[in-house]
């Protein structure tokens, strides 16, 4: 068994953003229940023990709001969260981690690129590395994850690329700001202990024969929902940048998510990493009624799905 829990689901900076007047950032703010933190999902096997996709900045007020995640009553310190895995640099990926610098152990599972981010940057050493280790994954070899005392989860997960770019900040520094460098934008395949399957790529430029067949018959994919259309934060005057520069693929149109779905098989879909730009965060827009007609649907903190 797999058990998922949706911490947040929205892109970078939430919805509302702290300085966004969209119409979906108006909108969440006069109903706060339409709002959303930035893009993240617990899983556990036994429900006891629970590891995090990414650490996005709203961490500390998505584990408070998630029973599962809380101190066990009888422990003066807990913490059921046994690790985090992070797909990629990005600050809303990493940036909670530095919420997380109280003491209690958990592992650190990412690609060396993503490490190296970390250690090139001084502040993540509020981590003591003895109580959270930084473990190397690399490309398509799968991995156990293990409890901070070397016990078995049953559960395994391999790293897999998908089209990408590295992270925006990394823009005019050493490491660049390329398309498709390894390590830089990671998809997760992960396997429960009695075989059941699910994925989680909250970010993807485009949609190859690889990814195709990777995810073909899968029984849940979360999957980069960022963009309704490519051009839709140039047309709704929020900023000069597609979908495509920034490293993701849009939900509608022929070469979109949608239609690149159709024939995979995929029983549940469910779009996370959604942007405050994308009317289909509205849940009486045209947009969310398409997306849902095509058997998806649209991760909310606080949403289970139990494979």
């Amino acid at each position: 068994m797999l058990n998922f829990v949706v911490l947040g689901g929205a892109a970078g900076g939430g919805v509302p953003q702290w300085n966004c007047n969209c119409p979906t950032c108006r909108a969440a703010r006069a109903n706060p229940a339409l709002g959303d933190g930035q893009a993240s999902v617990a899983f556990s096997a036994d429900g006891e023990n629970w590891f995090l996709v990414n650490a996005s900045p709203d961490i500390r007020q998505q584990i408070n709001e998630t029973p599962e995640l809380h101190p066990k009553e009888a422990e003066l310190r807990h913490s059921p969260i046994a690790g985090v895995i992070l797909t990629n640099g990005e600050v809303d990926a990493v940036a909670g981690l530095l919420s997380m610098r109280e003491g209690s152990p958990f592992g650190i599972w990412a690609h060396e690129r993503v490490l190296s981010l970390l250690e090139d940057n001084s502040i993540f050493n509020v981590l003591d590395r003895e109580k959270v280790p930084r473990i190397p994954v690399g490309i398509d070899k799968p991995f156990p994850l293990t409890l901070q005392d070397g016990s078995p989860t049953g559960i395994s997960v391999t790293a897999f690329e998908v089209p990408g770019k590295s992270a925006w900040y990394l823009e005019g520094t050493a490491h660049g700001h390329q398309r498709d460098v390894t390590g830089d934008t990671l998809g997760l395949e992960i396997t429960g202990p009695d075989g059941a399957k699910a994925f989680v790529i909250t970010a993807c430029a485009g949609m190859d024969a690889a990814l195709e067949e990777r995810l073909r018959g899968a029984d849940l994919v979360f999957f980069d929902g960022t963009l309704w259309t490519d051009d839709e934060i140039i047309a709704a005057g929020l900023g000069p940048k597609t979908g495509q520069r920034m490293g993701h693929m849009s939900m509608a149109g022929t070469d979109g998510v949608i239609e690149a779905f159709k024939g995979l098989d995929v029983t549940r879909r469910i779009f996370i990493h959604v942007n405050n730009s994308n009317p289909a965060h509205l849940p009486d827009s045209p947009e969310r009624k398409t997306l849902e007609r095509a058997g998806w649907d649209i991760a909310r903190h606080g949403q289970k799905v139990t494979l």
